[in-house]
């Protein structure tokens, strides 16, 4: 499994959101790049960085920020955030990116996706389908977690057949920055369904024994936010859960 240490940047900061609110948003500090350079330290190979500004402005807002950050570290960049446009990813990969993650457009622009996927190769977009559980059901959020599509998250899968995608980011809004431990019946019935997809686990890993709990129902990998931040377990350890 790959642990992928998040920096989320909001107005030049690192930051994170509850339940994917920005009204409900916690400063940890105003260096990203060293930031950055201390996941490197501690042993990451990959970090996933989010445009807050750019997700809920529907556009770019800090790429140009990341692609710093991109060049600046020996270490693979996952980054999304306002992705929508070819012209975006396009930047994004230019500037240093290893993987652009792209969200709402996956859901409302699937066809302009799937070319994209075919232009770029499947290995560097991720799709990102961020859901809210509403009766048991996972439904899409969309720019910027503001909205929910009319369709649920397995008719969103089906819209990307097997081999048209590589990798799959799921966040359960819920538990996003709450530290209530991953949604792990909703990873498990994904990974069931679409054994095709290599799936990244987000929202609520409060413990290292979150990220295990993962990989044992089959995801490749897992985002880690708040509790790095907050000193519930290193970078290091979370390393040391997993291998």
């Amino acid at each position: 499994m790959i642990v992928y240490p998040a920096i989320d940047l909001r107005d030049g900061a690192c930051v994170r959101l509850m339940h994917g609110r920005f009204d409900q948003v916690t400063r940890y500090d105003d260096d990203p790049a060293a930031r950055l350079e201390g996941f490197v330290d501690a042993g990451a190979e990959w970090v996933h960085v989010v445009d807050l500004d750019g997700a809920e402005a529907g556009r770019a807002v800090q790429h140009d920020l990341i692609g710093r950050l991109a060049r600046a570290a020996n270490v693979n960049i996952q980054s999304g955030g306002g992705v929508r446009a070819r012209d975006d990813v396009a930047a994004l990969l230019d500037a240093g990116v290893a993987r652009v993650v792209v969200g709402s457009q996956a859901v409302a622009a699937p066809e302009t996706v799937r070319d994209w996927l075919g232009a770029f190769g499947p290995d560097r977009i991720a799709l990102a389908l961020d859901v809210n559980v509403r009766d048991g059901v996972p439904v899409p959020a969309l720019k910027g977690w503001t909205e929910a599509a009319r369709i649920d998250l397995w008719e969103a899968l089906a819209r990307f057949p097997e081999g048209a995608a590589s990798h799959l980011l799921v966040t359960d809004v819920g538990r996003d920055g709450a530290l209530t431990g991953p949604n792990l019946d909703l990873l498990a019935e994904i990974v069931r369904r679409r054994p095709d997809l290599q799936v990244q686990a987000s929202g609520g890993v409060a413990v290292a024994a979150d990220l295990t709990a993962a990989r044992d129902v089959g995801c490749a990998g897992a985002i880690v936010g708040r509790a790095i931040y907050e000193g519930r377990f290193t970078v290091e350890q979370a390393l040391e859960a997993v291998r």
